[in-house]
């Protein structure tokens, strides 16, 4: 179930798979969280260029992990295939991030019921807007966040194969894997089969 702040920080963050598979792997390891930010650290593991990002990016991972709070798709995250895992990725940025969650479920996942997958700029210009009238802190954000979130969003799409480019215009038919089907509906949170083109 997705948490309930609607934050524009996600603009900063970004899909972070590879991040968050290697986070993963080490929490698999049974490493504390200050063992698995020395060993990312020291060892260079994600290439950025200054400990402030790294400490930044590993604490998003383990904000998105917690979020996602099932064992099994941690484990999945580590270790099953390419699709998989980043289907996993996107449902923990989807527990973490609220606006995610109800773009994905709300917008995508409406978008697949009525079986109407043509997909523009405008579909998210909506979402927004009809966002900053339920929360007023959506107000506040500058045009340049707003861009970027846009930007975001239809990012993920491409990461997870919703569609092919930024510039496509069609949405693609999506499958969602059991291994994760099965954790989303052991924790109720059947709100969220929407976003991945299930329905029953």
């Amino acid at each position: 179930m997705a948490g309930n702040h609607y934050n524009g920080g996600l603009t900063r963050e970004q899909f972070l798979f590879y991040e968050i598979r290697t986070v993963s792997s080490l929490m698999l390891q049974e490493k504390s969280r200050d063992e698995i930010f020395r060993e990312i650290f020291t060892e260079n593991l994600f290439q950025f260029p200054t400990e402030k990002m790294i400490k930044n990016i590993t604490n998003t991972c383990f904000k998105r992990l917690d979020a996602l709070d099932a064992p099994e798709l941690l484990y999945h995250l580590a270790n099953a295939s390419l699709d998989v895992s980043k289907q996993i990725n996107l449902y923990a940025i989807m527990c973490e991030n609220r606006i995610v969650y109800d773009f994905m479920a709300g917008v995508i996942g409406e978008k697949y019921r009525s079986q109407e997958l043509d997909f523009s700029a405008k579909d998210v210009n909506v979402f927004l807007m009809e966002l900053s009238e339920k929360v007023p802190t959506v107000n506040t954000w500058s045009e340049s966040t707003r861009k970027k979130l846009k930007q975001v969003l239809v990012r993920f799409l491409v990461e997870c194969d919703y569609l092919e480019s930024a510039r496509s215009t069609l949405l693609l038919p999506v499958y969602l894997y059991p291994e994760l089907d099965e954790a989303i509906r052991r924790k109720g949170d059947t709100d969220a089969l929407a976003a991945f083109n299930c329905f029953f």
